[in-house]
């Protein structure tokens, strides 16, 4: 009985950290198009908000600008928005209630906020933080444009 008690735990783990959800995407033009990384319209600051992990692959969390729902990230997916410069409130939906992040942004600039999936007691949770362009660049690069 402990065996297979020990053996249905380590495939629900497996499965937890390695499965796979998935979200729907945008046409790989528009994924190309954005990882150029041009400057956002004039007078706006652009946000890529990206989950560049496979763990919690089989976890959809769902990502809110200013309380209003972006979308699901499901693993190595991203998003691009517009924005107004200025204070923006970027929450993730976790385990118990949602993670917030406020970010300033920039006229001019593109911001990185990089989604990452923790540990929870029953179910994975998530954060966001923010990264450096440099280290923003190359997750967006590993992940594909989600709508």
């Amino acid at each position: 009985m402990f065996k297979k008690l020990l053996i249905l735990s380590t495939l629900m783990v497996s499965s937890y950290l390695t499965g796979c959800a998935s979200v729907p995407m945008a046409p790989i033009e528009d994924d190309t198009a954005r990882k150029e990384f041009q400057s956002p319209s004039q007078g706006n600051a652009g946000l890529y908000i990206f989950r560049n992990s496979s763990f919690g692959g089989i976890l959809k969390k769902s990502v809110y600008l200013d309380g209003e729902l972006i979308g699901e990230t499901a693993p190595m997916t991203y998003f691009y928005k517009e924005v107004q410069p200025g204070e923006h409130k970027l929450s993730t939906e976790s385990e118990f209630s949602d993670n917030d992040l406020i970010i300033q942004t920039k006229d001019g600039e593109n911001h990185f906020i990089r989604q990452y999936i923790k540990m929870g007691l029953f179910v994975g949770g998530a954060n966001l933080e923010v990264v450096s362009e440099e280290e923003g660049k190359e997750g967006v690069r590993e992940c594909q444009l989600a709508k």
